[in-house]
């Protein structure tokens, strides 16, 4: 590649034509979300976020800004803001990595083998540490009977991340807040 937007379109389409479902934000191709699937075999199975992408001028020499929209318990994932902390993301991104790394291997990497000794959540971390089955409980909302016990149930069904028109307007992001607080984390810190 020749330069930084070529690169940033070809890995865009890249990810637009594999079995990811990709929305554009204001018709372009620098933000966007991405509908991502929990990894098998993990507490997540099963649930759907949507994740917003930011792609800084910059990339692929830096790191794309990468959030959970709606929620999810983690300990490497804020439950506000929905940031991940992922050091390849953050720290030792390179431009030998690209758009299909994140979704393919970092994302299902980072839930299937959560870093409680570095948490952003610091109560999923220390229910982790104390009680993984309890923990496990909580992500897959086996407890349903109790509502902070139903993440996956609760947030992350196809349904919660299909917002219509009228709820998704460029100003309900602009802010770091969604229209429910109870729907969306937030938007991804840059």
């Amino acid at each position: 590649m020749s330069s930084p937007s070529k690169r940033r379109d070809m890995d865009v389409m890249k990810l637009m034509m594999s079995d990811y479902t990709v929305e554009p934000i204001n018709d372009g191709i620098n933000e966007f979300n991405v509908e991502f699937h929990g990894p098998k075999e993990s507490p997540y199975e099963g649930g759907v976020w949507k994740v917003r992408v930011e792609l800084p001028d910059a990339y692929p020499y830096k790191s794309p800004s990468i959030g959970f929209l709606n929620k999810i318990f983690h300990p490497n994932v804020d439950e506000q803001s929905g940031s991940v902390c992922l050091d390849v993301i953050n720290q030792s991104w390179s431009p030998m990595f690209d758009l299909l790394n994140v979704f393919e291997v970092f994302l299902p990497q980072v839930l299937l083998y959560p870093n409680p000794s570095d948490p952003l959540n610091g109560d999923a971390a220390s229910l982790m540490m104390k009680d993984k089955a309890q923990y496990e409980q909580k992500v897959r909302g086996l407890r349903c009977q109790k509502m902070n016990l139903e993440y996956c149930e609760r947030y992350a069904r196809k349904e919660h991340i299909e917002i219509s028109d009228e709820e998704s307007d460029d100003d309900a992001f602009s802010d770091g807040r969604s229209n429910s607080d109870d729907d969306m984390a937030g938007r991804p810190d840059p």
